[in-house]
């Protein structure tokens, strides 16, 4: 892979991971395209890493405080298990209380993002193969950038609700979890498809961008520790591993610019210009399939 195509690949991971118009699908595309040759989950997973490192720059106080309350709420867990034990046999009169976990927005922030992290996982190891088969067929590339196409018009007739962490239920959670599993198909927008699942379910239209992009924090690192253990079976010049980091490098750049732009995008009604951006590049890609 030359230094002009990870350059390249880098700006499109950048603007169409938080742009809702389906990184993953943009890159099946230009691959095709350009007659890439397949370039592995590795530098996939790179670019992925870079618009993660956006998030927590533009996010990072958000990401700050929910580290602290995540570590609390792990130490409280410990806590209530040897209360468990030690209050066994005694009387209720003499058994020691346990420490609340959830006190605080924060600490919901942090249980809600793990309650949507645990269905995204399970589709995504359900899902692995047909993955893997979806990212080599433009065809299924179109169909799901169409279906975007069409979630981002629903998300555009939307209003926006009056829920953030506090009263944001797990169910909620559960269900745009689930959406950010299937968003792993090449063409569904993750962050397009979860931001109109938040509202679908009441979401304030600002902390649903928030909570889009938070959310996928888990899973985008756990596929980068996963895919670490194929760099050692890697046969990866020096050139190119230098190709790969700049790439990343690129797409944290853009991607930060990109967050920025959807929040303030998301406050007016103007998912229905990258709806129609989706329809377009859908049907070029099946075009192309069939071409």
């Amino acid at each position: 892979m030359s230094l002009f195509e990870a350059i390249l690949q880098g700006i499109i991971q950048g603007l169409a991971e938080f742009l809702p118009i389906s990184s993953s699908g943009h890159l099946a595309i230009f691959q095709e395209v350009f007659d890439i040759n397949s370039i592995g989950m590795v530098f996939d997973v790179m670019l992925h890493f870079g618009t993660l490192l956006a998030i927590c720059v533009a996010f990072w106080s958000d990401v700050v405080n929910l580290f602290k309350e995540g570590i609390a709420i792990v130490r409280d867990f410990i806590i209530n298990i040897f209360v468990f034990f030690r209050n066994i046999g005694k009387s209720d009169n003499k058994k020691q209380s346990y420490k609340k976990m959830v006190t605080s927005p924060y600490r919901k922030f942090v249980m809600l993002v793990i309650v949507s992290t645990i269905p995204t996982g399970i589709l995504g190891i359900l899902l692995e193969e047909l993955i893997t088969k979806a990212s080599t067929s433009l065809l299924i590339v179109g169909i799901c950038l169409l279906i975007t196409g069409v979630l981002l018009l629903i998300s555009d007739c939307l209003p926006s609700g009056k829920k953030n962490a506090k009263n944001i239920s797990y169910k909620e959670a559960g269900f745009v979890g689930i959406v950010q599993g299937f968003a792993t198909l090449p063409g569904i927008s993750r962050s397009g498809s979860t931001i109109t699942a938040c509202l679908l379910c009441g979401f304030d239209k600002s902390f649903a961008v928030k909570y889009s992009f938070i959310m996928s924090i888990p899973a985008v690192l756990g596929a980068t520790i996963l895919e670490l253990k194929d760099f050692g079976s890697l046969s990866i010049s020096g050139t190119e591993i230098s190709h790969y980091i700049i790439g990343t490098v690129i797409a944290a750049v853009i991607g930060y610019i990109c967050i920025k732009t959807m929040l303030v995008l998301v406050r007016g009604k103007k998912y229905k210009y990258f709806s129609y951006y989706c329809f377009m590049m859908g049907i070029f890609a099946i075009l192309w399939h069939f071409a």
